[in-house]
């Protein structure tokens, strides 16, 4: 499972990244992701609703990919899985996290934004990291410099934080970048406003960005 998680995140190239308010929304929200070519959702523990919306989720749109955001301990691993939640991201690297997610065999992405992290991360058997916060860290020239002494592990990054429809194309240019992940997709306007139809188009747009920057 972690690795087909991770490998339809790769596909897909796009994470929505949603702090999810009313979890009624979370269906119709899965549904418009998911036409719009995008079958990847990221609900942050920002708000109570997160769990519920995973669940809700994982049960009427098994299709997509619905995973846990801002996820900080422990408690919070065990309550994404029990709701069905395929995959965690953390804002940061801890060991307690990573290795509760090893015991249940759930994809664990953690934020990193410097080597020492990166190093930690990838010894606790991380695949593909968070860099973020990414644009206020240095961007692509910072990611860069940060994975070179990495490169030969393999990892990938997903970067995260100030990514917008203007500079996403550029990281997902980069072979070390496995997706992106950023707010603009499926903005919270446009959510509480069940703009649906205008939330596939920009999927769709996104995708086909996307695609045009991997070659």
């Amino acid at each position: 499972m972690q690795n087909q998680a991770l490998e339809q995140i790769e596909r897909t190239g796009l994470v929505p990244v949603i702090a999810m308010e009313d979890p009624e929304l979370a269906v119709p929200l899965a549904r418009a992701l998911a036409e719009g070519e995008i079958p990847v959702i990221e609900l942050t523990f920002r708000t109570s609703a997160a769990a519920d919306a995973i669940a809700r989720i994982r049960r009427e749109c098994p299709d997509v990919l619905a995973g846990a955001g801002t996820v900080r301990t422990p408690d919070q691993v065990r309550q994404a899985h029990q709701a069905g939640a395929r995959f965690i991201v953390a804002p940061g690297f801890n060991p307690d996290v990573a290795q509760a997610c090893a015991a249940l065999q759930l994809p664990f992405v953690p934020g990193v934004v410097t080597p020492t992290e990166i190093d930690r991360a990838l010894l606790a058997g991380c695949q593909v990291l968070k860099f973020f916060p990414a644009e206020p860290s240095g961007g692509i020239e910072m990611l860069k410099a940060l994975a070179a002494p990495f490169r030969h592990t393999g990892v990938k990054f997903l970067p995260t934080g100030g990514i917008r429809e203007d500079n996403f194309a550029a990281y997902l240019a980069l072979d070390i970048v496995t997706a992106v992940g950023g707010t603009w997709i499926a903005p919270a306007g446009a959510i509480a406003r069940q703009e649906w139809a205008s939330i596939t188009k920009l999927c769709r747009q996104a995708r086909e960005i996307a695609r045009t920057a991997r070659g």
